[in-house]
């Protein structure tokens, strides 16, 4: 039993990645579909967008929007409306302030 659990953990540990997205252009496109709010009180996901892939984290909102789909880690989509949106989310300006808000939401990344 233990066996098992400590393999679970390091697959899940190892399957985290770093947080490539690509913004995609139709939502049948997307893994995720996003909607940016106006609070951080709103928000599942607290973002901060980086300047460099190398910055890139884990599952932790802080991001790197690649150039191509296939760089990606995740591709997602901006909905016009919060209804239509997986997660929730809110750009921050400062990378210490990323964070997710809503745990139960965190497995839409891995």
């Amino acid at each position: 039993m233990r066996l098992s659990l400590t393999i679970a953990t390091i697959l899940i540990t190892t399957h985290i990645s770093a947080q490539k997205v690509y913004s995609v252009e139709y939502a049948s496109q997307a893994d995720v579909k996003v909607f940016v709010v106006g609070y951080e009180s709103q928000s599942d996901l607290s973002v901060f967008k980086l300047d460099y892939s190398s910055q890139a984290g884990k599952n932790d909102g802080k991001w790197f929007f690649v150039e191509y789909s296939s760089q990606a880690d995740k591709k997602i989509f901006f909905t016009e409306y919060a209804s239509q949106a997986d997660i929730l989310i809110y750009f921050t300006e400062y990378a210490s302030q990323a964070k997710w808000k809503k745990k139960e939401k965190i497995h839409l990344f891995y």
